[in-house]
């Protein structure tokens, strides 16, 4: 038994890819994003459950990007900001890499090395990426160059997930057509791709291109409030679930202090369970003395402060329950649910960040399917 281990449900990250691809044109291909240790669900097993789906990876970095080839022939996007050291090894692994601007271009020119690249346009965005301006200056130099094999250009939303009001999205959207027709121009084959989850629910039926960068959504989160009230018919599973055991059950009298910094201290005599994980594990120490777990299908809020490793809950209302019964931080248990969006408003922030925040070093375990579940049709080869 693992102590803490973070459980992956594949049957309902499998429906959540089918889902997803059935708000978009059938001729689109689907990058499966996998950067951030898969959004903190582990990004090996995130890729061997739907290698037959995808049609791409998408990572950030060389270090993903050799994790997905330990268990993936498929095409890989390596979308982040990559070294100029460290280019040689990303092409040597077939990765098809961003290109930024002039600069991110002559690095490629110096390795000698035939590359794939996807243009990067600035789209009222202001990250990385050529702004529209600069694009048919970069266009020409590409030309100079033809063992850059341009294979896509591509562009983010800055204001797609949080709101109704679609205008900036839809003028991003003119800027980036304008764009990648100029790219089309001269690099037919270019694949063009602007929609993330986001994306997809709502500009992206009305204007379909060639590829969808699906992140969250493939993990049963929706991006937004908005999105998950307006697109609840989707029908998105949450895959993960976080559980460890309780490593101790005790009676403290009352008022007996708890935790660091005397934060909690016990009003009458109480049962506590001492949960083994922390905010180095990614239970954010936001949560001392606001958050819950659950412990035998009850709620049981945290006392005190979040240490590192460990912290304490109260158990009051689950008096049977003994040393190495189950704690669930997130996810299910019984008839009670925690989810990411509980933890990420107490916290203030988004459920993105409350998954990929979970350490790396826990175990991921998938579950199997019941039965076996036939890859869609969609995923054909590129």
């Amino acid at each position: 038994m693992n102590l803490s281990e973070i459980q992956i449900d594949s049957k309902a990250l499998i429906e959540n890819y089918r889902s997803l691809r059935s708000l978009i044109s059938s001729q689109e291909k689907v990058a499966v994003v996998v950067k951030g240790n898969a959004y903190g669900h582990g990004l090996d097993e995130v890729c061997s459950v739907l290698e037959p789906y995808a049609d791409y990876f998408q990572v950030d970095d060389l270090d993903e990007l050799l994790r997905v080839r330990a268990v993936s022939h498929k095409r890989v996007l390596v979308l982040g900001y990559v070294p100029r050291c460290s280019l040689p090894e990303v092409i040597a692994f077939g990765a098809e890499l961003g290109l930024f601007d002039m600069e991110t271009l002559g690095a490629l020119v110096e390795t000698g090395l035939p590359a794939k690249v996807h243009i990067k346009v600035d789209a009222l965005l202001g990250r990385l990426g050529t702004l529209p301006s600069q694009l048919d200056a970069l266009i020409e130099e590409l030309a100079k160059h033809p063992q850059i094999e341009v294979r896509g250009v591509y562009a983010h939303f800055a204001n797609i997930e949080d709101t109704t009001d679609l205008t900036h999205a839809l003028a991003q959207a003119e800027v980036f057509d304008e764009a990648s027709a100029k790219v089309r121009a001269r690099y037919p084959i270019a694949k063009r791709h602007i929609s993330a989850t986001s994306g997809a629910m709502t500009v992206e039926q009305d204007n379909a291109r060639d590829l969808v960068r699906l992140g969250i959504g493939i993990y049963g989160l929706y991006p937004s409030a908005p999105l998950a009230r307006t697109h609840s018919d989707v029908g998105l599973k949450p895959v993960l679930r976080w559980v460890t055991h309780l490593a101790q059950v005790k009676e403290l009298p009352a008022k007996h202090p708890v935790g660091y910094g005397l934060t909690y201290v016990t009003p009458r005599p109480m049962r506590i369970g001492i949960v083994p994980q922390g905010y180095s594990d990614g239970f954010d120490r936001g949560l001392s003395n606001s958050g819950d777990v659950l412990v035998g299908g009850r709620r049981c809020p945290v006392l005190g402060r979040v240490a590192m490793n460990m912290f304490a809950v109260d158990l009051s209302a689950v008096p049977e329950v003994k040393t190495e019964d189950e704690v669930v931080l997130l996810g299910g248990q019984g008839q009670e649910r925690i989810d990411a969006e509980e933890i990420a408003t107490k916290l203030g922030t988004i459920n993105y960040e409350v998954t990929s925040r979970i350490c790396p070093l826990l175990p991921r375990i998938v579950t199997p399917i019941e039965s076996p579940v036939e890859p869609s049709s969609f995923a054909a080869a590129i």
